[in-house]
């Protein structure tokens, strides 16, 4: 009867201990860049836009239930997942085009004048380290926040904001650095890709023809990442090169992984979406948009989600390149670039564009909210055939 008693306590405390979340430590949430959470049992997607009133150029973060965004402005947003309604804001009074990621209730986020902490219990600005300009997307790892600026220095700054990693690379920054097994890979402007350990010393650091805006991918003991040349790179752990595939323009969109079907996705200047195998670069298919392709791809189950230059963005089958569905929130006549990278919790997706728009899309249903460009499309509609209306009339009227 005792055993049964104390059975039956143990269970009533895990069922009363809080589950702890799950951290957001790096660019599209791991070096895999897939991008997805499992939502909650209980949550709820719903189809929803919210207004930043400046455009978006980074990814959200995802972090209990609600999604942090930050404008090009430098305005960073807490919103409700599920209603889509602001929980609270906070000035960074600085620009950023960097992605927040978040670790034990704290949001790190890249600034033009430097790194900042923001506590999320309290909404305030833990800490700031002061350096150049952060486009780069910091990476959470051991206790250390990693990071590249553009004043050509990659940075790592414990929890108190105190530095405790200080490496010169040269170029800019600008890549979103990855961390695997105590070695930092992060590309730079001056055309290069390193590989530093956590110990500040250079493992090797690999040329190519072009700036390295790219942040790199980690799978089967090879980092794949792409550069502005042109090309696709995947590197062996010794910095040596596996393979290369030229995908016709700029590559600064971000690899995804799929480990469990030895693809990866990756967008190109030339305004395709590539599905290769990761193990020899062959091109298994490709998607043509019409427009560059600088968003990295989202996945979920058999489906890569991304977005495009064009202003639609875009949900196809992983294994054949075939359309889905899209969602055209601009409705033609106010596309907005969608250079954000989409995230995914449960069946909910959340992508920004230029418009400053942040929109919830249901991924598994196929469902998307109402355009509020589509108003301002049927006002200008209706003011056009107005007008035709009358200069027909007049027209007809001179005869």
């Amino acid at each position: 009867m005792y055993k049964k008693v104390l059975i039956s306590l143990i269970i009533c405390l895990l069922c009363l201990s809080p589950i702890a979340a799950e951290n957001w430590n790096s660019f599209a949430g791991g070096v895999d860049h897939t991008a997805y959470r499992d939502g909650s049992s209980d949550f709820v997607t719903n189809l929803w836009t919210f207004n930043i009133e400046s455009p978006i150029h980074s990814s959200p973060a995802i972090y209990n239930d609600y999604i942090y965004v930050v404008s090009a402005d430098g305005i960073l947003k807490a919103i409700d997942m599920e209603t889509g309604e602001e929980e609270w804001d906070i000035d960074l009074d600085s620009k950023s085009s960097s992605s927040p990621i978040v670790h034990d209730n704290r949001l790190y986020i890249g600034c033009e004048d430097g790194l900042k902490a923001i506590n999320i219990k309290n909404h305030e600005i833990a800490w700031e380290y002061d350096c150049g300009d952060v486009e780069s997307t910091p990476v959470y790892y051991n206790d250390v926040i990693y990071f590249g600026s553009n004043d050509g220095h990659l940075y790592g700054v414990d929890k108190s904001g105190d530095e405790v990693f200080n490496k010169k690379l040269g170029g800019e920054l600008k890549s979103s650095p990855i961390v695997v097994e105590d070695n930092i890979y992060i590309g730079s402007t001056n055309c290069k890709l390193y590989s530093i350990g956590t110990d500040e010393d250079k493992n090797w650091e690999f040329t190519t023809g072009d700036e390295v805006l790219s942040s790199p991918s980690y799978v089967n003991d090879s980092v794949v990442f792409g550069s502005s040349d042109g090309n696709l790179y995947c590197l062996k752990e010794d910095g040596d090169l596996s393979w290369s595939v030229d995908l016709n323009d700029n590559v600064i969109s971000s690899p995804t992984v799929d480990e469990y079907d030895n693809s990866l996705y990756v967008g190109s200047s030339d305004g395709c979406l590539y599905c290769l195998d990761y193990r020899d670069g062959t091109i298994k298919w490709n998607f043509s948009t019409g427009n560059k392709v600088l968003s990295t791809p989202a996945l979920k189950d058999n489906l890569v989600a991304f977005g495009s230059n064009n202003g639609v963005f875009y949900v196809l089958n992983k294994y054949t390149g075939l359309e889905e569905f899209t969602y055209n929130p601009g409705t033609v006549l106010f596309n907005s670039a969608i250079t954000s990278s989409p995230v995914i919790n449960g069946n909910s997706l959340f992508f920004g564009d230029d418009s400053g728009y942040l929109y919830s899309l249901n991924i598994n249903k196929s469902e998307v909210p109402g355009s509020v460009q589509m108003f301002y499309s049927i006002a200008v509609l209706i003011i056009v055939i107005i007008v035709a209306v009358v200069l027909v009339k007049k027209f007809k009227g001179r005869k």
